[in-house]
């Protein structure tokens, strides 16, 4: 009998196994033409609405900013200023440190 030969694909069964180094292009993913995709930048939300003081009472306003893990969420995931940043970051302390916002979020 002759023997079958069998193409070996990769661990996710869906694509051949890679044939050499990746084509250069960076972002763009080695296309002609440029981007595959525009990111618009973010702005401060802050700065935008003008608000200045950032209140610690203001819980519907910090949760924005607080993940369910019950961490604060980084400058660069929200799109806030640094100095807004800082003050939110305050602000989300003193508001955990009075038990308006949770230290952690909740165990399942």
């Amino acid at each position: 009998m002759a023997e079958e030969t069998r193409t070996t694909f990769s661990p996710s069964g869906d694509r051949p196994p890679s044939r050499g180094p990746r084509p250069a292009g960076g972002p763009g993913g080695g296309r002609e033409g440029g981007r595959k995709y525009f990111r618009r930048k973010k702005v401060c939300k802050f700065c935008v609405e003008k608000i200045e003081a950032i209140n610690y009472k203001d819980v519907r306003l910090l949760a924005q900013f607080v993940a369910e893990s019950g961490k604060i969420v980084p400058r660069r995931l929200t799109g806030v200023c640094t100095p807004h940043q800082r003050r939110l970051s305050t602000a989300i302390k003193q508001a955990r440190n009075i038990a308006l916002l949770p230290f952690a979020g909740r165990a399942s």
